[in-house]
């Protein structure tokens, strides 16, 4: 098996590490992801201006992975990769470093790797974890990690998958997308110069359903949420066809 891993967090992650060794058991693994960090940045892709691609030899030596940085966003990646190296078999993004719950899906950059790869035929799989004032201890994760590849590698067909880890993980579930309202809150302060900034921030409006991926997280249990790309809303199509027919 041949396998692609990129993130949205930036080359030298230590998530990114992590699950490239991890990966290395399944088959032969190359990194190619993004110079700097680009978390957020959803599934915007470079146009204006050219890519570059430079080794990086310094965060995996010693493991036997090849390892690239890029000057662009995961998706950047994933499409130049998936040029270079033309028999992949597989994308994984991450691990990311914090979660992809929910409506975060639609400006992760995690995931949005992982659909660039779909969107080419290569089956894509994104993975994150919660992180709080320290590390996320990704030696604990290892074991699940593992499982969850092990699970999702038997499928041969083309898939997209998030997946989310909670820091102490108890079991696996088969989740679907939590689509809870939120409050958008703009956070004012100020910088060491005086000058005025804002922060973006969100706040849950609803508890999380159970069987949803922020349940599982919420409760301990690896959450693997099967995806797809059309986002066409069937049951208002067949509803609008009847009402409003043209």
């Amino acid at each position: 098996m041949t396998i692609l891993i990129t993130n949205d967090d930036g080359i030298y992650s230590p998530g990114i590490a992590a699950l490239a060794r991890i990966a290395s058991r399944f088959g032969k693994v190359t990194v190619i992801a993004p110079d700097v960090e680009q978390s957020s940045m959803g599934h915007a892709v470079t146009h204006s201006r050219p890519l570059s691609l430079k080794k990086s030899p310094i965060v995996f030596e010693g493991d036997g992975i090849e390892a690239w940085r890029v000057n662009g966003t995961p998706a950047d990646c994933v499409a130049l990769g998936s040029h270079l190296y033309a028999k992949t078999d597989v994308v994984l993004s991450g691990i990311n470093m914090g979660p992809n719950l929910g409506n975060s899906m639609w400006h992760s950059g995690t995931l949005a790797a992982a659909k660039q790869a779909v969107l080419l035929g290569i089956r894509g799989i994104a993975l994150s974890t919660p992180v709080g004032k320290t590390e996320p201890d990704f030696e604990a994760l290892a074991p699940f990690v593992e499982r969850t590849l092990a699970l999702l590698f038997e499928n041969k067909d083309l898939g997209l998958y998030n997946v989310n880890f909670p820091p102490q993980p108890k079991d696996l579930k088969w989740t679907r997308q939590s689509v809870r309202l939120y409050d958008g809150k703009i956070v004012p302060g100020v910088d060491p110069m005086g000058r005025k900034h804002y922060w973006f921030t969100v706040t849950p409006l609803e508890p999380a359903e159970e069987g949803t991926d922020r349940w599982a997280v919420e409760n301990d249990y690896v959450s693997i949420t099967p995806l797809r790309l059309d986002l066409t809303d069937e049951q208002m199509l067949r509803k609008v066809k009847e009402i409003l027919p043209v």
